[in-house]
């Protein structure tokens, strides 16, 4: 069993909400994570993706008045977007009973933007978290970064007994997204097109979207391929990272950097199986950057601003993070233990002027590299980054 990071974050906002919605890909833990919360109280479960529970909430208004005081935690709630018209009525009723906080959790396989428009009406009653494959320092003890980085974050994939059966897993997931729960969503995009798409962006780990490029590829239009990353980008399989922008006086680049958000997923689609296969992978360099950005980004606070740097002339940073204590710091990717730096950071640096510069590599020592930039390791960072205050 892993310890969430989330789990404090949740229970808080149950603390101060009367609702709070919990959103992540399918598989990443937040049945689990809901189940642990409600143990510790009385409540009700139901999975909307059951026909049994499902009928349970024909009259949702009884159902509720049956359960009075009970924390009722509604799984795969994108199934039912009816739900959260009648949930205002009933979390008002409850309140004016002095239960004001802590009344539903929600879970849901969509993003959190999509959740928000089909629940304007519980403006004020509900928070919102975002639940992310399993972090470098929840797994401290229990598997190396190396079988992290491969495998991913996903539990089950990480903790399969062996590489093979951790692939399948993988690959089962990828076949139940494409074959299943795209098609229950809306969207009439053939399974195979959509696996392609998805695929190419695994090859293009890290690079800015190009979106006619890869319209060319699979004989489609631009704005068919923009829709399709849309689609990816609001399931959390996709991190569409945008450029930071300050007033430098220079050409920027403007497209996105985009990710596949779990590096077991990349690799699955890139049919990866073992680490020294990914070794020899051009995807390597890209696969790490992914792995690393997607490490510090979920372990950032709530409006953190983060983004890339590029400019046309190639003066480039990785990742900028922008801390809410004004903090700016300049993050370069390096798998190799032995980084160096380019002209293009040390530019981009003077362009920005960062408080702090740090290069994240593959090794596992600190050491400082001149010019005021140090390099650490990544669980290092994360360890950092899990401060209340950043330094």
């Amino acid at each position: 069993m892993y310890k969430r990071h989330i789990q404090s974050s949740v229970q808080t906002l149950l603390g101060q909400n009367a609702a709070v919605a919990v959103m992540g890909p399918r598989q990443v833990g937040k049945t689990t994570l809901a189940l642990e919360i409600a143990g510790q109280q009385p409540s009700v479960y139901l999975d909307l993706e059951s026909p049994r529970d499902l009928v349970m909430l024909n009259d949702i208004e009884a159902f509720c008045d049956l359960h009075q005081g009970k924390l009722i935690v509604l799984d795969e709630v994108q199934r039912l977007p009816g739900l959260f018209a009648p949930l205002r009525s009933i979390i008002d009723k409850r309140r004016r009973a002095g239960h004001k906080h802590g009344q539903f959790l929600l879970l849901g396989s969509a993003s959190i933007s999509l959740l928000q428009q089909s629940s304007e009406s519980l403006a004020g009653r509900i928070a919102y978290a975002e639940m992310v494959p399993l972090s470098i320092d929840e797994t401290a003890g229990q598997a190396s970064t190396e079988q992290l980085y491969l495998r991913g974050g996903f539990p089950e994939s990480l903790a399969a007994n062996d590489e093979a059966s951790s692939l399948n897993w993988r690959d089962n997931f990828i076949r139940t997204y494409l074959e299943r729960d795209i098609p229950q969503l809306g969207p009439r995009i053939p399974a195979e097109t959509l696996r392609r798409f998805w695929t190419m962006l695994a090859h293009n780990q890290g690079e800015t979207f190009n979106a006619s490029a890869l319209a060319r590829a699979i004989d489609t239009s631009s704005v068919t391929i923009s829709r399709y990353l849309d689609l990816l980008v609001d399931l959390l399989l996709v991190r569409r990272l945008q450029p930071w922008h300050s007033n430098v006086g220079k050409r920027m680049v403007k497209a996105p950097k985009v990710y596949i958000r779990d590096s077991g997923i990349c690799h699955a689609l890139l049919g990866i199986e073992t680490f020294n296969e990914l070794l020899g992978h051009p995807v390597v360099g890209g696969s790490w950057e992914g792995f690393v950005v997607e490490q510090i980004l979920s372990r950032l606070p709530a409006h953190t601003h983060a983004g890339f740097y590029r400019s046309s002339g190639g003066a480039e940073i990785d990742l900028v993070i922008e801390h809410k204590n004004k903090q700016r710091w300049a993050i370069e990717i390096k798998r190799n233990s032995a980084p160096t730096l380019s002209r293009g950071f040390h530019t981009a640096s003077e362009d920005i002027a960062p408080t702090r510069k740090i290069v994240v590599h593959g090794g596992g020592s600190a050491f400082p590299m001149g010019n005021h930039v140090h390099a650490l390791p990544l669980i290092q960072l994360i360890k950092q980054l899990g401060q209340e205050k950043p330094v």
